[in-house]
C-alpha cells in the first residue's frame, strides 16, 4: 500500500511538543526540504522544521533537496514554529575542532586561497577563515620584488588565489579568532633532506624568482638561493636585471650553505678573465683606460674588459689639484702608468701618465 509523504503541516504538527526540546547552540542533523533564494528549510524529524536564512549558509556550501547537513541552533522557536538554524556556525564550530586537531598532529593539509592582500593570502578551512602571511610562503611562491613595489607583490599573491597549496597550521586560537597557515612549515622536512644532499662547490640549476638591486633570488628544488650582484658576472654589474629575468632557469655554483638559504655564484662556473687579461700589463708600462668611477679617494679606470685599476688620490699631487672630481671626468679616456700589480688580491695601481712625465 503506497504511503503519502508528510506535508509541511504534518511536520509542524509533530514539532509542536518536540521543538522545545532544542536548546540554543545545539548542533542538529537535518535533511534539506527546500532551497530557495533567501532561505533553506530542513526536516529535523521529531524536532520539527529548521529555518536557515541564506546569510547563515557558508559561501562555499552547495545544497540540494535530500542532502543531510549539520546545523547549529540559534533560536529554538520562531513565530511560525520553525527553529532558527545556522549552517555556517555549525561548519565553523566543527572547523575549529578540525583545525586544532590538524595543528596538534602537525598534519599537512591542502588549501586554496580565496583572496589576497599585500600582507599575504586569505584562506578558508572547514568554514573557518584564516591567513597565511607572506613570510610563511615557500621559496617557490615568495614574491621576491623590490620592497617599494607593493603593486607587484599584490599581483604575485593574486596569482596564487585558487591554487592548491600544501600547508601546516601554525596557530589556531578560537578565542582570538586566529588561524594561521604556513607553507614553509609544510615543506621543511623535505627541505632538510635536500640540504643534506648539497655541498659547497656543487653546480645546481634553479629558476629565478626575483630580481632586486643587490642580486637575484633563485628557487633550487624548493630551496631559496641568492646570487649576489657581485657573483653574477666577472664584469662590473650595474643592474642584475641586465643579466637575469624572473622565470629564467640558471646554472650556478654553491659557494656557501646557510641555515635555510644557499649563496650562489654564476660567474664562478666560468674562467676568470681577469687572470688572463692581467698578463697583458707590466709594471712601469703605459696604458690607456676609461674612467668608470670617481670617489673621494681616487678614480677607477677600466684598462681592459675585465680589469679595473685604481688611481689613488696620493698620485694626484696636493691641494686642489688632488681633487679627483676636478682631475677626472666620467667615461673620459686617458693614459696611465702601471705602478703595481697585485695578482693575489686582484689589484692594479695606476698613476697619471702626464704626472709621471
Amino acid at each position: 500500500m503506497a504511503t503519502t509523504a508528510p506535508t509541511m503541516d504534518d511536520l509542524l504538527a509533530s514539532a509542536d511538543t518536540s521543538a522545545k526540546q532544542l536548546e540554543a547552540n545545539d548542533v542538529v542533523t537535518g535533511t534539506v526540504l527546500s532551497v530557495k533564494k533567501h532561505e533553506v528549510l530542513l526536516d529535523l524529524g521529531p524536532l520539527g522544521v529548521g529555518y536557515v536564512p541564506r546569510r547563515e549558509v557558508g559561501h562555499s556550501q552547495k545544497l540540494a533537496e535530500g542532502d543531510s547537513v549539520s546545523a547549529s541552533v540559534i533560536d529554538t522557536e520562531l513565530d511560525n514554529g520553525y527553529s532558527l538554524l545556522s549552517l555556517r556556525k555549525a561548519a565553523k564550530d566543527k572547523g575549529w575542532e578540525e583545525a586544532s586537531a590538524k595543528m596538534a598532529a602537525e598534519e599537512i593539509i591542502e588549501v586554496e586561497a580565496y583572496d589576497a592582500n599585500r600582507g599575504g593570502l586569505l584562506i578558508e578551512f572547514e568554514g573557518v577563515r584564516g591567513f597565511m602571511p607572506v613570510s610563511q610562503l615557500s621559496a617557490e611562491h615568495y614574491p621576491r620584488v623590490g620592497s617599494a613595489d607593493k603593486d607587484e607583490i599584490l599581483q604575485r599573491l593574486n596569482a596564487l588565489v585558487g591554487t592548491p597549496l600544501s600547508v601546516r597550521i601554525l596557530d589556531c586560537d578560537r578565542k582570538a579568532n586566529k588561524l594561521i597557515f604556513s607553507e614553509k612549515e609544510a615543506i621543511k622536512d623535505g627541505l632538510a633532506e635536500r640540504f643534506e644532499k648539497l655541498a659547497v662547490g656543487d653546480s645546481v640549476n634553479g629558476v629565478v624568482t626575483g630580481v632586486v638591486d643587490f642580486g637575484a633570488f633563485v628557487n633550487v628544488d624548493g630551496i631559496e638561493g641568492l646570487i649576489h650582484i657581485s657573483e653574477i658576472s666577472w664584469e662590473r654589474v650595474s643592474s642584475p636585471a641586465d643579466y637575469v629575468k624572473v622565470g629564467q632557469t640558471v646554472e650556478a655554483k654553491i659557494i656557501s650553505i646557510d641555515k635555510d638559504r644557499l649563496s650562489l655564484s654564476m660567474k664562478q662556473l666560468t674562467p676568470d678573465p681577469w687572470l688572463s687579461e692581467v698578463e697583458k700589463f707590466k709594471k712601469g708600462e703605459t696604458t690607456e683606460g676609461t674612467v668608470t668611477r670617481i670617489t673621494p679617494f681616487g678614480a677607477f679606470v677600466q684598462i681592459s674588459p675585465a680589469v679595473e685599476a685604481l688611481v689613488h688620490i696620493s698620485e694626484l699631487g696636493s691641494g686642489e689639484s688632488a681633487d679627483p672630481e676636478k682631475v677626472f671626468t666620467l667615461n673620459e679616456r686617458k693614459e696611465f702608468v702601471v705602478l703595481d700589480i697585485d695578482k693575489e688580491n686582484r689589484k692594479i695601481s695606476l698613476s697619471l701618465a702626464d704626472k709621471k712625465q
